[in-house]
């Protein structure tokens, strides 16, 4: 059924069931799952960003547990790691299933993005985080070059992709240069009101298991708040929560309400790929 694709892509908007789906049909296949998650390769970010290693059972994954948390990792970093995997499962035989909701991620493994090596910039980002978004967004369109596309579902990716489109205009930026990979795109599609109902679910379910705690312990380590806080959802509301910013119940009220919207960005990237000539297979779960 597959045997005309190199990658099996198994996408979907968050707490959709993409774990156990990839995981299931990995079994059946003989294949092992590669990670397109950009928060799942940082150590000790276990909770927040749902790993669940337990569902994987006899599965071997990839792109997992990769760097430490508080480190800075990138989607050319990520594209380079998900090369060198790719190549290590088919090299052995092995089918490679690609699993994940980040849509810029999963295009840069399977599109063959021409992405940019480019340092941070701290002094530079500390700018353009007192720019509005629309600010930032207008600054970046006058700067990218054609073949560039970010996303703008967080404001670091967009802070991101202004630091790189800046620092061309004056440096020359070693580039990745990968093929694209004839992948077969499964989507999991469930409706909104079944989506939304998971995703408060499995909060409350993140939060009885001790995500506070994880990270308290991520504080404790010497990650600063604001570094915590560019991780994404869980670990930007429950640090203003730890900080004192927040009380705990308008904490998990905003942070459900942001998740429920992050699942909608999610869904419109997916679209976006599909009228760019991505042809994706939905299923209704």
């Amino acid at each position: 059924m597959y045997d005309d694709y190199q990658l099996i892509c198994v996408l979907g908007p968050t707490a959709c069931g993409k774990t156990r789906y990839a995981v299931d049909l990995a079994r059946r296949i003989g294949g092992e799952i590669l990670s397109a998650d950009s928060r799942q390769v940082y150590r000790g970010m276990d909770i927040g960003t749902g790993k669940d290693l337990a569902d994987y059972g006899e599965i071997p994954y990839h792109l997992i547990d990769i760097v430490d948390a508080g480190e800075k990792y990138n989607i050319f970093e990520y594209q380079k790691d998900f090369e060198k995997a790719f190549l290590d499962v088919t090299s052995r035989g092995r089918r490679a299933v690609l699993c994940g909701g980040s849509g810029l991620y999963i295009e840069a493994a399977t599109c063959g993005y021409y992405l940019p090596d480019v340092p941070a910039n701290p002094q530079l980002r500390a700018e353009l985080s007192l720019l509005s978004q629309e600010e930032l967004e207008a600054k970046y369109e006058s700067l990218r070059k054609p073949h560039n596309r970010t996303d703008y579902d967080t404001r670091q990716r967009l802070i991101r992709a202004l630091e790189i489109a800046i620092y061309e205009e004056s440096h020359p930026v070693q580039r990745t240069s990968y093929l694209p990979k004839r992948t077969k795109y499964i989507g999991l599609e469930v409706s909104r009101e079944v989506r939304n109902s998971r995703i408060d679910a499995r909060l409350k379910a993140r939060l009885d298991a001790g995500m506070v705690e994880e990270v308290r312990r991520l504080l404790d380590s010497g990650i600063a708040p604001e570094d915590l806080i560019y991780y994404g959802l869980e670990y930007k509301f429950v640090t203003l929560y730890l900080t004192g910013v927040l009380p705990f119940d308008l904490m998990v009220e905003k942070l459900q309400t942001a998740i429920h919207q992050f699942a909608k960005r999610q869904m419109t990237w997916f679209r976006g790929m599909e009228r760019r000539g991505i042809e994706i297979e939905w299923i209704k779960i």
